[in-house]
């Protein structure tokens, strides 16, 4: 999922918890899920700016030569108003969209 185009909301909200945890079974595993899939998508939001910020970079050791550069300026406002990691893997999880296996729980099947 493109984190860009989420719809996660920007700020802190309210969830029921016990909906939360119905497919695991324990909270501790749900919450361990979302905080797996919030690294991944820190880790891409993280390698997409500094990709990003790396085409203004300057080499030059020179510390009297600062300025601004108005572009990189919104590039970093850009990702600030970006909704945090956290809150776009709850939202994924919310809505199914994250895929997870527990190898410790084998299927009562086989």
């Amino acid at each position: 999922m493109d984190y860009r185009k989420s719809k996660a909301p920007s700020n802190t909200i309210s969830r029921d918890m016990s909906r939360m945890w119905e497919e695991t079974g324990n909270i501790y595993e749900t919450v361990a899920i979302i905080g797996k899939r919030s690294n991944q998508i820190s880790a891409e939001m993280k390698h997409d700016l500094d990709k990003k910020l790396q085409e203004f970079a300057s080499y030059n050791d020179n510390l009297e030569e600062v300025f601004e550069n108005r572009e990189q300026i919104e590039i970093s406002r850009y990702y600030e108003k970006l909704p945090k990691a956290t809150l776009i893997a709850t939202k994924e999880y919310e809505d199914g969209d994250i895929y997870w296996k527990n190898p410790a729980k084998k299927d009562l099947s086989e």
